[in-house]
């Protein structure tokens, strides 16, 4: 009996064992050469600006008063295009893929943090020759948003917080941290974030697109494919790993020193980042405005971008609400 038990166990994982193997053999993805991404996702407004070792993919378009637009985690730059359209009309838009996404691909010196994503603002904006400018940051984006109004606070003139980061801790409980998605938790793991750099599923992309909508109906095979392939952009996913075990400073408690005029803007069915969080930014930052969007997730400007781009016109052009 013990034997007949044995063997059906040894056959079990044997079984796994082979049918991990397939799995891992059909999602099994190489990475994709940026030369061969280009002609999809470098536009005429496209440029790659060399700042020191890096070499940040940039589109800047329109002209008027600069406007820096910052995207989350796992993004790129083409999640403002819904934005850049209509705010380039009448403004100087300048999004960024940040290193370790979109275009741009690794950092020579893995320079991932929030501070670090901070810094490489200044040195555009620097290299740019743009002395003041805007800021709307989305999620990542977001925190790196509010932390370039607080060191900053000569140089940053309007902010706009798009479902931000950065308000980590909960209220009340001293140190607990507020849960993080799944697919955070997931590439903790350092199996599974070492598996993931070469075997990446693509219908992990539409999982996660589905969260961060409110109503997963608009999610679209082009913007699936789209978080897919810069995603197999060389170097990108051993970047995300890296960037995902960095640690930059926890500045949440400085948030109430930040004198910026803002515009707090949120999805109320986000759920990456609680929309109880857009209540917390309106309240520590002093004069901000706050507006949510009934039925959006965590990407309005995906979702909803011209709804939710009047919203920061408005408030860029100081018209009243």
């Amino acid at each position: 009996m013990l034997k007949r038990i044995f063997k059906f166990v040894a056959f079990l994982i044997g079984g796994l064992l082979a049918l991990l193997l397939v799995l891992a053999a059909v999602w099994y993805q190489p990475d994709i050469p940026v030369g061969n991404l280009e002609p999809e996702y470098f536009t005429a407004e496209s440029k790659y600006i060399s700042l020191g070792t890096e070499k940040i993919h940039v589109r800047d378009r329109g002209q008027g008063a600069p406007l820096f637009l910052l995207h989350g985690s796992f993004a790129s730059l083409h999640t403002w295009a819904g934005w850049e359209s209509k705010l380039s009309q009448s403004l100087r838009t300048i999004s960024v893929d940040f290193p370790g996404h979109g275009l741009t691909g690794p950092s020579a010196t893995k320079s991932y943090t929030t501070e670090d994503y901070g810094k490489l603002v200044i040195q555009l904006a620097d290299h740019l020759q743009i002395d003041t400018f805007y800021v709307a940051g989305n999620s990542m984006g977001g925190q790196v948003a509010w932390q370039l109004a607080l060191r900053y606070p000569h140089r940053v003139k309007k902010l706009i917080l798009v479902d931000a980061a950065g308000f980590w801790k909960l209220p009340g409980t001293g140190e607990k941290k507020q849960s993080r998605p799944f697919i955070f938790k997931m590439l903790q793991n350092e199996t599974v974030a070492n598996a993931m750099i070469k075997i990446t599923p693509k219908f992990l992309f539409r999982f996660n697109l589905k969260q961060v909508y409110g109503d997963p109906a608009k999610v679209k095979d082009a913007d699936v494919n789209r978080f897919f392939d810069l995603m197999m952009r060389e170097g990108n996913r051993r970047a995300t790993m890296d960037r995902l075990r960095k640690r930059g400073k926890d500045l949440q408690d400085s948030i109430p020193s930040i004198q910026t005029p803002a515009l707090i803007l949120w999805g109320e069915k986000d759920s990456w980042i609680p929309v109880a969080n857009a209540h917390r930014f309106h309240g520590a930052i002093k004069g901000s405005q706050l507006h949510i969007f009934p039925g959006a997730g965590h990407v309005p400007m995906e979702e909803i971008p011209r709804e939710s781009v009047k919203v920061a016109l408005d408030f860029l052009e100081n018209k009243p609400r």
